[in-house]
């Protein structure tokens, strides 16, 4: 894992599960602890970018429902909610160590499309110029697919390769990939590096996220993939504990390891 001590330019995306409470309301000592992380690696020279979930689990929150809505409509509506919630207390907070940061809200149509991607990757360019930070999220009041399915795993590997990031630490409520279901199975282990994924990972990484993302192992694989075949090494890792992102860019063993082909 040395390899990361030379990375310059990094994604890393934060999970539902890691911002919100079983509640549904916003974990502000978790998110605070990454925003004064990230904060510190852009202070030390490197850029940035924080895809994060959580819009549709902290308008649950914000709007007092008892559980994430089941419908699409549902879903959409407690997004337009919790991104206006996110977005400023990312902004606060992240102005309190004197960093601005700016909205993509993009969904798989816009990187598709060709002129849109270009203009896309414009974007992004002239934010990092600017000294900014991209906080990226799905424009889930739109993307229907996304909110089924994604949790942003996907969307993080797709903006790493669209910006040429160095690496993608993708941080969930997990320790990473173990080679069996940890809740069934006492003996689990954590696989700590990855050099192929193979169908026998998919068939291990089988289940649901938590109650208010829709992310699960599985979809952090399909990122790992995207992201490794374009040359981006990846680390699933628990975001529990924001600081040990230093650990990994140091080069020590955290979480999976999935080595860029």
């Amino acid at each position: 894992m040395a390899t990361l001590n030379k990375v310059r330019r990094l994604v890393i995306k934060v999970g539902t599960s890691t911002l919100t409470y079983n509640t549904g309301k916003t974990n502000i000592r978790q998110m605070r602890k990454l925003v004064s992380v990230i904060a510190d690696l852009v202070n030390a020279g490197m850029e940035v970018a924080l895809v994060t979930s959580g819009a549709i689990g902290v308008g649950v929150g914000k709007l007092g429902l008892e559980d994430r809505p089941v419908t699409t409509a549902g879903k959409q509506a407690a997004s337009t909610v919790g991104q206006c919630e996110l977005m400023f207390m990312y902004d606060k907070m992240f102005g309190e160590y004197g960093h601005t940061i700016g909205q993509f809200l993009i969904t798989k149509e816009n990187v598709e499309n060709q002129e849109n991607c270009k203009n896309l990757i414009n974007a992004f360019e002239k934010t990092f110029e600017y000294g900014a930070i991209p906080v990226i999220n799905e424009n889930d009041a739109i993307a229907v697919e996304e909110i089924v399915f994604g949790d942003n795993d996907s969307l993080s590997a797709i903006v790493a390769k669209l910006i040429k990031a160095d690496a993608l630490l993708i941080l969930t409520d997990i320790d990473g990939l173990y080679d069996k279901n940890p809740q069934e199975e006492e003996d689990a282990r954590i696989i700590p590096v990855v050099n192929e994924i193979t169908e026998s990972l998919f068939e291990i990484a089988g289940g649901k996220g938590s109650r208010f993302g829709t992310g699960g192992m599985i979809t952090k694989l399909q990122a790992a993939q995207i992201a490794t075949e374009a040359g981006i090494h990846t680390i699933v890792m628990n975001g529990a504990a924001p600081d040990d992102i230093y650990k990994v860019l140091e080069g020590h063993q955290v979480g999976t390891f999935f080595v860029a082909k």
